[in-house]
């Protein structure tokens, strides 16, 4: 399930991600990497994981969900689970800041962080040196892992290699191609698994209705999956914004247009997110391969190779500063011109 959509209770996991908790329950190892691309379920599986490993009542199918244990996991009062996560993403998802975070916050002294602070690395190196406070185990969460910088990676490794008693990991990432390789050596990476059509199908419809309370049609819910390359926890992010299937279809040749109305009022980072998937799909298309999030007969002619591999150097570059944009009007309005010449480019093509 999304992150904005998660609650600190408990919640059944997906079908794809129960195979998946059952069959690395059944491994040893005391770190893990879960990998794959956004929308996959990492943060839940990896959550599901540490519920089992300090559950007093465990089975082959995950924790029990009713002991102490699972109770203070519920709360986010676990004492042997440690959870490092961006101050803004544990702020989002219920998990509690150390008392000097929360007051720095509190009093205006600076903002929550987007990365994994060092401060917090090291905490959790003194949280291993501890003693247990319930069961046999201690547990270190770590979502999403890319978000620690070089040092608070650093801090970690010694402890990751050679953990004191029986301390375990489990890191999660939608980009792990950007951990350190120190990082990565450590780990047994697992790369999630891509659910069925009819189970990702299935399961949207059923979050989604939770969601906003109507019923969700099959037509609808195979759009958001179609916005979402297939991957269901992304897809329950277009049902939050109330995307119609008929206004994903018409984008394309809106955008084309000049015409922006359809996500004028969407977030940058979103707004962004969908000119690199229409120009993953026109580099797809002028290719002659299979487009991914738009119906080829949906997209624009696209224009000559040159033009959209600079568009789309152009589009990651953005996204290395679209959480802090200097001016979100004006950065759109260079989008969107930018976008229309891309577009009409093809007449010179």
């Amino acid at each position: 399930m999304s992150e904005s959509s998660r609650s600190a209770g408990t919640q059944a996991l997906a079908p794809w991600l129960q195979r998946q908790l059952e069959g690395l329950l059944a491994q040893r190892g005391h770190a893990l990497l879960l990998a794959g691309p956004s929308g996959l379920g990492q943060y839940d599986l990896a959550l599901a994981l540490a519920r089992a490993w300090l559950c007093e009542r465990p089975t082959s199918q995950g924790a029990c969900g009713q002991c102490g244990s699972c109770h203070a996991i519920d709360v986010r009062t676990h004492a042997d689970l440690r959870v490092l996560m961006p101050e803004t993403l544990s702020l989002e998802l219920g998990w509690p800041l150390d008392e000097a975070a929360q007051k720095e916050i509190d009093d205006k002294k600076r903002k929550p962080s987007k990365l994994i602070r060092v401060d917090a690395a090291r905490d959790a190196v003194t949280f291993t040196q501890l003693t247990r406070s319930r069961g046999a185990a201690q547990v270190i969460l770590i979502f999403p892992a890319d978000r620690m910088n070089n040092e608070s990676a650093n801090t970690l490794l010694k402890t990751l290699e050679e953990p004191l008693g029986e301390v375990r990991f489990v890191l999660a990432t939608e980009a792990a191609h950007q951990l350190l390789p120190t990082i990565r050596s450590r780990c047994q990476t697992h790369v999630m698994s891509w659910p069925s059509d009819a189970e990702a199908l299935h399961w949207l419809q059923d979050a989604a209705s939770q969601l906003t309370g109507k019923s969700v049609t099959p037509e609808l819910a195979n759009a958001w999956l179609q916005a979402a390359g297939g991957r269901p926890a992304d897809a329950l992010r277009w049902a939050s914004v109330g995307l119609q299937a008929q206004a994903w279809s018409q984008l394309p040749q809106a955008l084309a247009r000049g015409d922006w109305s359809l996500m004028a009022d969407w977030p940058p980072a979103q707004q962004l997110d969908v000119l690199q998937k229409l120009c993953h799909d026109l580099m797809a298309h002028r290719a002659g391969a299979p487009t991914r999030f738009f119906s080829a007969d949906q997209l624009p002619a696209p224009p000559r190779w040159f033009t959209l591999s600079t568009w789309s150097r152009e589009l990651f570059t953005a996204a290395r500063s679209v959480e802090h944009p200097y001016n979100a009007g004006l950065m759109q309005q260079a989008w969107a011109a930018r976008t229309r010449q891309v577009l009409a480019s093809v007449a010179d093509a």
